[in-house]
């Protein structure tokens, strides 16, 4: 499968702008001959907490955008948005789309950012979900989520990639760079980050985008600058690795299960 991952320079709350660019790039991921073409976080106004800017419903002009571009250029589409959930605070959510331009998975972002207030303006998802496009099973996380390796392990034997589309700010990037061959190396699956460049909301982005391949070596890197990002994954060799080096079998499942701590359980358990 051949993917593209599109790091935008976010037009700070300028949703036409944004729709335009969204069009420019999958246009020309398409040229390409890309399958999967993945949007950052908020791609059409930029991580805001302003949620009166931010919030559409799920037939708003964001997720319309994406189900027309796939339907119109034969490619499957993934990019995020903030849904209106009417009377709630609205969530902030990837929408992912196959080439014939039908809803194929809708997530909302599992940890939100308190050091940013995020919590405080949208509500939080409460579990994950994948889909099936070109061969491949993959999962789409966004941004914060990044920080939490227990959310990647539960998708693990599912997924041969998972996707984490971002606004992930310039002072922390050093961060970003090492998380993402990490949770790619822990769990012997593709990771594909697809962040944002340019300035937002008092915000420096400066990308880093990459596609990350099962054993963690860098397949392509956007460096800081906005680009088409795009790389073939082989979901073949998500089985082959797992396969030579199977390292998951060997985790005790048991102990990481919700409920009794693992004090608790140890307690309970008789010595040898």
């Amino acid at each position: 499968m051949k993917i593209a991952a599109a790091q935008m320079d976010i037009a700070w709350h300028n949703r036409r702008a944004n729709h335009a660019k969204i069009r420019h790039m999958a246009e020309a991921a398409k040229a390409r001959g890309v399958d999967l073409v993945i949007f950052p976080e908020m791609c059409a106004t930029g991580f805001s907490m302003d949620s009166h800017v931010t919030a559409e419903p799920l037939d708003g002009p964001t997720p319309t955008l994406f189900r027309n571009l796939a339907r119109d250029l034969h490619l499957a589409v993934v990019g995020g948005f903030a849904l209106d959930t009417q009377g709630e605070r609205p969530r902030n959510v990837s929408l992912s789309v196959d080439s014939q331009g039908r809803d194929l998975a809708l997530y909302a972002k599992i940890h939100l950012i308190g050091l940013l207030n995020e919590d405080r303006y949208y509500n939080p998802g409460n579990h994950t979900v994948s889909f099936h496009v070109a061969g491949a099973e993959v999962s789409c996380l966004i941004c914060y989520d990044l920080r939490f390796p227990e959310v990647f392990r539960s998708l693990a034997e599912r997924c041969s990639m998972i996707v984490v589309i971002a606004s992930w700010p310039s002072v922390r990037q050093s961060h970003w760079d090492i998380l993402l061959p990490a949770r790619a190396v822990e769990n012997q699956l593709y990771v594909t980050g697809v962040n944002r460049v340019g300035q937002g909301g008092g915000h420096l982005f400066t990308g880093g985008s990459a596609i990350i391949d099962p054993a963690g070596r860098v397949l392509a890197h956007a460096g800081n600058r906005e680009t088409l990002l795009i790389a073939e994954i082989d979901p073949q060799q998500v089985k082959e690795i797992r396969s030579a080096m199977p390292f998951l079998k060997d985790r005790r499942n048991a102990l990481f299960q919700p409920g009794e701590s693992v004090s608790q359980r140890m307690k309970n358990t008789p010595p040898p």
